[in-house]
């Protein structure tokens, strides 16, 4: 049965944010409040969680996996970025969007996008989740919780206890959640192309 913790959505505690961490490290998946919605969440090179996760969404190989990042100094070690798009990047963030970049070797393999080698890369715009990355010290493996057979992201937490409390680690409770999907934007090949529009003003790629 996982825990569940009841995290201040402005201050969260720090005990149970370095509670959390502690999971992450010991190999748990966690779900976590975004400003996009709840995610599921675990370390970058743990295999085994990544299994976990994918058999609760029912994802495929071909699924496009999220890193989040506190900021954008860790951005070149994980994609290949240019000045121009670093910039707009950078402008725009933290905030409702999704980057997808080249992989770097850094990046797992199970992790691209198979076919394109690509990686999403975002800075969520919510302090439950910039502290939890603040204190892990490194990007978090992501995806966003959509259960099978449903379309949208899960946003009450309480909900969420009853159908996973026995198929992950932690639950963040951070309050009840709308639906914010991000925007995606796309610089694999250059030149920004948006892949869906969403919360994120997409006029800054346009």
């Amino acid at each position: 049965m996982s825990q569940f913790f009841y995290v201040h959505p402005e201050n969260p505690q720090a005990r149970l944010i370095n509670q959390a961490v502690a999971i992450i490290r010991n190999g748990g998946v966690i779900i976590y409040p975004t400003d996009s919605g709840y995610a599921l969440g675990c370390q970058l090179e743990n295999k085994q969680a990544l299994e976990r996760i994918c058999r609760i969404r029912d994802l495929d190989k071909d699924h496009n996996f999220t890193l989040l990042c506190r900021d954008l100094s860790e951005l070149s070690l994980y994609a290949r970025v240019d000045n121009t798009a670093f910039r707009l990047i950078r402008n725009n963030t933290p905030g409702a969007y999704t980057f997808i970049l080249k992989a770097t070797k850094e990046v797992p393999r199970r992790l691209m996008n198979p076919k394109r080698k690509t990686i999403g890369i975002r800075v969520p715009d919510n302090r439950i989740a910039l502290d939890l990355l603040e204190a892990l010290g490194e990007p978090l493996m992501s995806t966003s919780l959509i259960l099978p057979g449903n379309d949208f992201t899960e946003s009450d937490p309480e909900a969420i206890r009853d159908h996973l409390e026995h198929s992950v680690d932690l639950i963040m409770h951070g309050g009840v959640l709308g639906e914010h999907p991000t925007t995606v934007v796309d610089f694999s090949e250059g030149n920004p192309e948006i892949r869906r529009h969403g919360s994120g003003d997409p006029q800054p790629f346009e």
